[in-house]
């Protein structure tokens, strides 16, 4: 997908009215138990062969609660041999899509779909009678949801009809290990989690179709992941995610990620690296360029070429090396016959054209073009100019608080106040599901997220231009601090090691000294006694023998 300017994309509906999630703290929906259905579901199953599991998909699907009229049924199928048929009697379309992949036959069903939710389907899901109810009862509380089911994995043989209690026919199954732990360690996923958009699967997830409007189709060019993928930019679209452990279903035996994990996970990682900034663990390497950026800053081309450079270069400079930056100016314009260029009325726009035009993080747009996937848009004025680390800083700010706008106040004259802006893109496109007509859409965005304000000074900017050391440089100053930082650590735990020893011995040393005073003490009462019985002795003529005890101490102590 390439990057779209904002009145290109397509827009939100009216906000009036439209309940308010902070987050993903869902819990204010407050579905009710009893509805009254009217949304439309359509209900997409891509399929490539498995007639007979099909066939108990669609006997499962024609037992839902959910009434029938709102149920739209579209089955496509993926170049199946021979290829798939519908049962008679069943209620649904059946769609050809020639071209390989599971999110091409998903995109050919979203194409023919009408409803007003997306539910995706696998064609070895069979869904409990109440599933799809318990789905299209959160949507009905709010235009901007992804839900979840509960998938059970059974390795029960498929029967040739779908039996009335599944329980029977398919448990003991295993449950998804996975995102059951997910939901476990995030409270049902409110609170803990920096991804909510991990739990859309394909399997059994329904999406408000405005949402996948928004968000746009599933990436036809990923090997895998393409669920994950999605589920990043539905967020980015300013979705809300909800496990619905009422809406169960069975897989009818395991599914290839369960057999393959680790080269299934080897084979999605090296593709979604580049389309998902959110999976910073996945971009380790220092200096390397992403197709969608971590951060994209935004700066006015016409500020004068100065300006322009000082901001730019010391953006470019930071620490932060997953940035792009958006040079905004009407380049379309500039005159290319340059014959007199002191002479150039447009001569600073055309010094700025000309410095960044092959810079490969730099984009002149004569609109402001972000891609629609990047998470976080930094608005500096131009001529302000980051320190080394403010743009790592500020993105701590938002990541800590959960912040979808990190303000920054630079400057406050008598003619106004000058800011810079770290925005949430997500935050931003939530607030304008929600937002009522001429409601700010920063009050908005402290409603469904967070607005946090900080001192530019405080974070590093200034209006003089920096020694710009660079990415490279800064991250040898980091490695070496790091490496420093081991050396003391290890130091450090060498000397724990020493002292350790050094009360061990001490410690053995006390004790020999405890029993040497105890040693001693003995001997002089024997030699005491000794001496009386020897004197004794004396006085009665009786020959005195020493005592054997008395003779060993004696030799230990002298040596001899």
């Amino acid at each position: 997908m390439s990057a779209t300017s904002p009145e290109d994309r397509p827009q939100p509906p009216d906000g009036g009215g439209v309940a308010r999630v902070r987050g993903n703290d869902y819990r204010v929906l407050q579905p009710p138990e009893h509805f009254t259905p009217e949304l439309r579901v359509s209900v997409i199953i891509p399929a490539y062969g498995g007639q007979r599991k099909l066939d108990l998909v669609l006997q499962a699907l024609a037992r839902q609660t959910y009434p029938a009229e709102l149920t739209e049924i579209i089955v496509v199928d993926n170049g199946s041999v021979p290829p798939l048929r519908l049962p008679q009697g069943v209620d649904a379309r059946l769609v050809l899509c020639e071209q390989p992949g599971r999110a091409c036959a998903r995109n050919a069903g979203l194409a023919e779909a009408t409803g007003d939710v997306i539910h995706w389907l696998d064609s070895d899901v069979v869904l409990t009678p109440g599933a799809i109810e318990a789905h299209m009862r959160w949507h009905h509380t709010a235009p901007y949801l992804s839900v979840t089911g509960f998938i059970r994995f059974t390795s029960a043989e498929p029967p040739e009809v779908l039996p009335d209690d599944l329980e029977a026919a398919f448990e003991p199954a295993e449950p998804h290990a996975w995102l059951v732990r997910l939901v476990e360690r995030t409270d049902g996923l409110v609170r803990g989690t920096q991804r909510p958009f991990s739990l859309h699967v394909g399997g059994a997830t329904s999406v408000s179709a405005r949402l996948v409007e928004l968000a746009g189709p599933m990436d036809d060019e990923l090997i895998l992941g393409q669920d994950t993928e999605m589920g990043y930019r539905l967020a980015q679209a300013g979705a809300v995610f909800i496990p619905e452990p009422r809406a169960r279903a069975y897989h009818l035996g395991p599914t290839m990620r369960m057999r393959e994990q680790k080269r299934i996970d080897r084979v999605s990682h090296a593709f979604v690296a580049d389309r998902i900034p959110a999976y910073q663990w996945l971009r380790t390497h220092p200096d390397r360029q992403w197709k969608i950026p971590y951060v994209t800053a935004v700066v006015d081309g016409t500020a004068g070429y100065d300006n322009v450079r000082a901001t730019v270069d010391a953006l470019l400079a930071g620490t932060t090396g997953d940035l792009s930056v958006v040079v905004v100016g009407p380049w379309d314009k500039l005159d290319r016959d340059r014959r007199a260029p002191l002479k150039d009325p447009d001569l600073e726009l055309v010094l700025v054209h000309g410095h960044y035009e092959h810079e490969s993080r730099i984009h002149l747009a004569t609109t402001e073009e972000v891609h629609p996937s990047v998470p976080f848009v930094l608005r500096v004025p131009a001529g302000w100019v980051p320190g080394e680390d403010t743009v790592s800083r500020l993105l701590n700010v938002a990541k800590a608080d959960e912040a979808g706008l990190v303000g920054v106040l630079l400057e406050e004259t008598p003619e106004g106040v000058t800011v810079a802006r770290l925005e949430r893109v997500s935050s931003f496109a939530r607030a304008r599901l929600v937002a009522r007509p001429g409601e700010p859409l920063d009050d908005v965005v402290d409603e469904v997220s967070a607005v946090r304000w900080v001192e530019g000074e405080t974070y590093g900017f200034g209006r003089e231009p920096v020694e710009l050391l660079g990415r490279r440089a800064a991250y040898r100053a980091r490695t070496e601090a790091r490496a420093e930082a081991d050396r003391l650590a290890k130091e450090n735990e060498r000397l724990r090691a020493q002292v350790a020893k050094w009360r061990d011995e001490a410690g053995r040393w006390r004790k020999s000294a405890v029993e040497l005073r105890r040693e001693v003490g003995t001997l002089r009462r024997d030699l005491h006694a000794a001496t009386r019985a020897a004197q004794t002795a004396a006085k009665t003529g009786v020959r005195f023998k020493l005592p054997g005890r008395v003779k060993r101490a004696l030799r230990r102590a002298t040596g001899h």
